[in-house]
């Protein structure tokens, strides 16, 4: 199981670093759903590291197991609102937005704007592989990460007791 927390923990800073490669690279500002992705993300990153450093048996197993199905969730949540957005932009407003001040506000914005300061706009396409957007490949990175996580929940043998 060990290996499969490395896997969660290394897919979490991959995808993260290519979302920094898209934002101060591709100059691709993240919007408040991006920037709550991407919370989502290194909470999912760290508990699998934390996993992965205490190697736990069965009860330890269950819990990490949880705890990143529901960032995994969370974040597959966050991003299927910002694919449909996208397809749908008239329903929401998101530029200047209650929830870009919340982020913005947070300390975590202020310690490292460079990942969490949302100035994007939730309903732009500037970006796209294989007909896809950000938040498409997010969502299916999302739900890869939360099977994952799910078979640590309900993978574990008796006999790791």
């Amino acid at each position: 199981m060990r290996l499969l927390f490395l896997f969660i923990f290394l897919s979490c800073i991959g995808l993260l670093a290519y979302a920094q490669y898209l934002q101060h690279v591709d100059k691709l500002l993240p919007c408040p759903l991006c920037v709550a992705q991407r919370l989502a993300y290194w909470l999912l990153g760290l508990t699998a590291i934390v996993a992965f450093l205490h190697n736990p048996k069965t009860i330890g197993l269950r819990f990490y197991g949880l705890l990143m199905s529901v960032f995994a969730l969370t974040g597959a949540i966050i991003a299927a609102r910002h694919a449909w957005l996208i397809r749908f932009p008239e329903s929401f407003e998101c530029g200047i937005s209650p929830e870009e001040a919340f982020l913005n506000a947070l300390p975590i914005a202020e310690w490292w704007p460079g990942m969490f300061e949302a100035n994007g706009d939730c309903a732009n396409i500037d970006w796209k592989f294989l007909s896809l957007t950000i938040p498409d490949w997010s969502l299916a990175a999302f739900i890869c990460l939360g099977i994952t996580a799910l078979y640590v929940f309900w993978g574990v043998k008796k006999t790791a007791l």
